[in-house]
């Protein structure tokens, strides 16, 4: 980098002020030491098991696993059993099978929802704030205009205009516009980090705005552009179940927003017997969600030097 310092490990301080992955170190070095750093943060470090296994069960799980969606009428609403870990749904089919079977769509979905929101949302923020300009006005605008509009009655509305086959049209749709609030964050932070040694450096040396922007200012922000891509995750996880229950969203793909749809639809509160049915997917949602969560805490300590010196 620029006028940077080779760090010793990953997320080393660089001139700028932010952090960035260290160019000092081979990538197995560098893998080590990110792992080293991840097991000291205990709750980041179950995080990150939770989230593998949650990646495990859904992607690996259907192939591996004995995964039964038979339905069985004359086993509606059992209880957990040896044979039936999570009980039965309204149909008599296996509650853990549908688990299972259910969690890749939720995964990808809101994987490529924050992807997407993501991407917009570094690239045209920095941009913009690089330019300055007339494209710093546009974009900021385009911003304030999205910003002031309630997120989730928006989505409601363009599903209803809009038809939504597949997982990726709907992870798109959710990207489109879940991206304002990281824009502007990513916006402040390049105004700062252009006025910085290493920025006036590769200036100077004329190495081009795209270089300058992702190679030079966009890994000082690694950390922070990682932590809000896992938020980002979970909002989307909760957009698209709440679409899916408002009946905005195709059932064609079972997953787990599928599954409280179907309970609430065929009236499952009403049943003693379903509150394993009810609770197994709002549990897998929330366990996914915190998962997450806490594996980003052991991301903020792998990418900031000041939190691994007071660790």
């Amino acid at each position: 980098m620029c006028g940077g310092q080779e760090g010793d490990g990953v997320g080393e301080r660089t001139e700028g002020g932010g952090t960035a992955v260290a160019r000092g170190r081979s990538p197995g070095e560098g893998l080590a030491r990110a792992w080293a750093l991840l097991r000291r943060n205990r709750a980041g470090f179950v995080g990150f098991w939770a989230v593998v296994t949650f990646l495990f069960l859904a992607f690996v799980g259907p192939l591996v696993l004995p995964i039964n969606l038979a339905e069985h009428v004359n086993q509606i609403y059992q209880a957990p059993s040896f044979r039936h870990l999570l009980g039965t749904d309204s149909q008599g089919r296996d509650i853990a099978s549908e688990i299972i079977a259910g969690g890749a769509s939720v995964i990808t979905v809101s994987f490529l929802a924050s992807l997407f929101s993501t991407m917009i949302a570094i690239t045209f923020g920095a941009m913009a704030a690089f330019l300055g300009g007339v494209t710093d006005y546009i974009v900021v605008g385009i911003t304030d205009i999205i910003l002031t509009i309630p997120q989730f009655p928006l989505l409601a509305v363009l599903s209803g205009f809009v038809q939504l086959s597949n997982s990726v049209e709907l992870a798109l749709l959710l990207g489109l516009l879940n991206w304002p609030t990281l824009l502007r964050a990513v916006r402040a932070e390049v105004l700062s980090l252009r006025q910085q040694d290493f920025v006036q450096a590769a200036q100077g040396l004329d190495l081009g705005t795209l270089h300058i922007i992702f190679r030079e200012i966009l890994p000082n922000m690694f950390a922070y552009i990682a932590i809000n891509f896992i938020v980002g995750m979970t909002n989307a996880i909760y957009a698209q179940v709440g679409l899916i229950f408002l009946g905005l969203v195709p059932l064609a793909t079972a997953n787990w927003g599928v599954m409280l749809t179907l309970a609430w639809n065929q009236g499952a509160a009403f049943y003693s017997g379903s509150f394993s049915y009810i609770l197994s997917p709002v549990l897998a949602i929330a366990l996914f969600q915190l998962a997450l969560i806490t594996f980003s805490r052991a991301l903020e300590e792998i990418f900031s030097p000041r939190l691994r010196s007071e660790a």
